[in-house]
């Protein structure tokens, strides 16, 4: 795709929103209209897969509308053709990928979902912390333009970590970190750290590092608290990124309340 000063424009856009502070609702929304307008799409929705209910809830839309996509999540979702598929993949996939359109245009979920909002040419990215998805990227083109190509997937996948850490960043300050009447950390749900231990398989130790990270206890503090050196607690902690598959603090602490 041919990268114009508008493409410009909105990619620095979209940098500049993911450095900023905002809900994470917000910059989801934030990130659709900068993405519609980066990679020519018409439509945006996002959604957050539930383990537990084993459904996408959080909605978060662009140029669809709620009665349709209410459709969807009350229907469609459930014989959806495509998302399944598309929801497995740790990268960018225009929809074509996995089915053909000349195939997509016959299902029921095309024509009784898809073509009502217009929606044609798709392309999914879905976003994760370890195992836990924190939210996707659903773009749609309508049928006057071209479907998405590798370049588009390679542009979103380039964008991919910053999404990533900017949308933990924004969950981990919607949880509630601080204690609002004490001005303080929030105690731990005990319950929490032993999910973490158990599903990632971290030592006592890990375990305790991983606790005091969670109390939002700096790398110095929790070697003081440990009587452990600062390069011993920081081994820990690296121990813990890779067992977690993160890269920072504020994705353990959404893979500790995740309930699965």
């Amino acid at each position: 795709m041919e990268f114009t000063s508008q493409h410009k424009k909105s990619f620095f856009s979209l940098m500049n929103d993911l450095t900023a502070t905002h809900t994470e609702a917000d910059l989801r929304e934030l990130i659709g209209h900068r993405l519609l307008e980066l990679l020519d799409a018409d439509h945006f929705a996002s959604y957050i897969w539930s383990p537990h209910k084993s459904e996408f809830e959080s909605r978060i839309s662009i140029n669809m509308s709620d009665q349709n996509l209410s459709t969807y999540e009350k229907h469609f979702q459930f014989c959806d053709p495509i998302t399944p598929t598309l929801q497995k993949r740790r990268s960018a996939t225009p929809v074509s990928w996995v089915m053909r359109h000349k195939d997509l245009i016959k299902t029921e979920f095309y024509n009784d979902f898809l073509r009502r909002d217009g929606l044609c040419y798709g392309i999914n990215l879905y976003l994760y912390v370890g195992s836990r998805n924190i939210g996707d990227i659903r773009l749609w083109r309508g049928a006057g333009k071209k479907d998405f190509d590798e370049e588009s997937a390679k542009l979103l996948d380039g964008l991919l970590p910053s999404l990533i850490n900017a949308i933990s960043a924004a969950r981990y300050r919607d949880g509630s970190l601080y204690n609002k009447e004490h001005g303080g950390p929030l105690a731990n749900d005990p319950s929490d750290i032993v999910r973490l231990q158990r599903y990632y398989g971290l030592t006592r130790k890990e375990t305790e590092v991983a606790s005091s990270m969670l109390d939002g206890l700096s790398d110095a503090e929790i070697a003081d608290m440990l009587t452990l050196s600062l390069p011993t607690i920081r081994t820990h902690i690296r121990a813990i990124f890779q067992k977690t598959g993160i890269n920072r603090r504020s994705q353990l602490w959404i893979l500790a309340k995740a309930k699965n």
